[in-house]
């Protein structure tokens, strides 16, 4: 760092050192705002929780966290071109749905493809116009984006990849027509253990549980309301789908109760101020999320099944939009866009 008490006589290698170091700056300014990407996917504007992220990510696949990664910094990086509102950028709200899509693309397609690199890159591109698009369509009626943006391209790629050779997964079709449930209902407790953190994994589609304790580690290091928030909605979709007779494999997998998680948090400290009437709000939404994830998956059974954050979507949007007829839930009205926390923690305006 350059010492502004220093005598005179500096000159020309002082300006030199100050503009190394104001670009030292922006650059260190610059990856704070990508790293904010894959930890606004969990509502949090905290670079450190989105490095945690990554390492969970790593975990499973050091790819995966490539991907991530780039597709954050592609979508913070289109939007910063196309001179979107400052605030959005820094903050990462363009790149937590890129970030998504181009971890799904590896996931689901193939880390190791050309062709997935490819269609992640153009995708994170794509992304940055969606959510414009999404959010000035949503501020009609005051209400976030969410991962709408997201499901809207993972869904269309998803149907669309049967045409295209170089898209669709390899070794295996997409046709996955439902069928009813089998199987015992009644998880063991090793399997309830795991599913509880399998629960947040699957947030970024990963089977590890311990990338699941990773990623709460990550969100009580930036907030504690979030992060047990986080917990309480694991734990809903948990009790939910043992009480629907889901079967024990479907809970233990973590597929079942990543909705819940999501929902919980936007409910309880995000969109909704954390407080005892919002906390069975929210953790209704959970619920509800849970049991609505199947009814997703099986209207895009023919494509695949994947149900991707829809439920969460769906059910965030019609809990937030309810909340504005309960007094006791409903606050001011937030600004007209995409609103959430500006610093680790914090509250966002009230739906």
């Amino acid at each position: 760092m350059v010492n502004f008490g220093e005598g005179r006589g500096v000159g020309r290698s002082y300006g030199i050192r100050r503009r190394r170091g104001r670009g030292t700056e922006r650059g260190a300014g610059a990856g704070r705002h990508v790293l904010r990407g894959p930890a606004q996917v969990m509502f949090l504007a905290d670079a450190r929780t989105g490095a945690v992220v990554l390492l969970a990510l790593s975990t499973a696949d050091w790819r995966y966290a490539g991907y991530a990664l780039a597709g954050a910094a592609l979508g913070t990086g289109t939007a910063r071109l196309l001179h979107v509102a400052r605030d959005r950028v820094e903050q990462g709200l363009e790149g937590f749905n890129s970030c998504l899509l181009a971890l799904w693309c590896a996931v689901f397609l193939g880390p190791g493809r050309p062709g997935t690199a490819l269609l992640a890159a153009a995708g994170c591109v794509v992304t940055v116009v969606v959510t414009a698009a999404v959010v000035r369509l949503l501020r009609v009626w005051r209400l976030p984006s969410l991962t709408l943006p997201y499901c809207l391209l993972a869904s269309a790629v998803t149907i669309a990849a049967p045409a295209f050779r170089r898209v669709r997964p390899p070794g295996r079709g997409l046709a996955a027509l439902p069928r009813p449930a089998a199987g015992p209902t009644a998880p063991g407790p090793d399997e309830l253990w795991r599913a509880f953190f399998r629960n947040v994994s699957q947030v970024f589609f990963l089977d590890e549980w311990y990338a699941g304790a990773l990623l709460l580690a990550g969100l009580f290091l930036a907030s504690r309301v979030a992060a047990l928030a986080a917990c309480a909605g694991s734990a809903t979709g948990l009790l939910t789908a043992w009480a629907l007779g889901v079967p024990a494999a479907r809970i233990a997998d973590g597929a079942m109760g990543c909705n819940a998680v999501l929902v919980a948090v936007a409910l309880c400290g995000v969109f909704l101020a954390a407080a005892p009437a919002t906390l069975p709000y929210a953790l209704l939404g959970a619920a509800t999320a849970t049991a609505v994830t199947p009814a997703v998956a099986h209207l895009l059974a023919p494509a695949g099944g994947q149900a991707f954050t829809w439920p969460f979507v769906l059910t965030t949007l019609g809990f937030l939009a309810a909340a504005r007829s309960f007094p006791r839930l409903a606050g001011p009205a937030p600004a007209a866009d995409d609103t959430r926390p500006h610093r680790p923690g914090a509250t966002a305006p009230t739906v």
